[in-house]
């Protein structure tokens, strides 16, 4: 097309930063581990004990910064030209687009620190205001009454799984 530029590399940039995503994430989760009392020591071990551990967890956090930039300007460049017009395919990225947010909302949980549990409970919270099926909606995320160790469980699938669902 007439219109082609550098804005159109963010696609393809975009499913570099997934692999490289994945890739380091299948590093970090061979240390991890999804319990309430042992998660954070799990990061600390990764970073200190593991080789080049701080290196894929950096990696793997700042990669994450990098594919939303991306993720941003290849919308922008696709409101810019119009992209919108062809709906199935915008409808797709913008399907992709919630599940890239949540899974970097879950991964942002795993760690357990004291931001980590508070951002779990208020944000699954807000689930609760959808009509009729918000409480058992918020109930089944935590998997009981408050965030506990069902609930870093369940996160952590989800973390693992969804990049792969994504890249499919």
């Amino acid at each position: 097309p007439a219109n082609i530029s550098v804005w159109w590399n963010f696609g393809s940039l975009l499913g570099l930063c997934l692999a490289a995503q994945i890739l380091t994430g299948l590093f970090l989760a061979m240390h991890y581990t999804s319990d309430i009392s042992t998660a954070f020591s799990s990061v600390a071990h990764i970073c200190r004990d593991v080789n080049y551990g701080w290196l894929i967890r950096n990696m793997h956090a700042n990669g994450a910064s990098f594919f939303f930039i991306c993720i941003y300007l290849h919308i922008g460049r696709g409101l810019y030209y119009g992209s919108y017009l062809y709906k199935e395919t915008w409808n797709v990225g913008v399907v992709l687009l919630l599940l890239v947010m949540m899974t970097a909302f879950v991964g942002y949980v795993l760690p357990w620190g004291q931001m980590s549990f508070w951002g779990a409970t208020v944000i699954t919270n807000l689930l609760s205001a959808v009509p009729y099926i918000g409480n058992s909606l918020v109930q089944w995320l935590w998997g009981g009454f408050s965030v506990d160790n069902a609930t870093l469980t369940r996160f952590f699938t989800f973390h693992f799984l969804l990049p792969f669902i994504i890249a499919a």
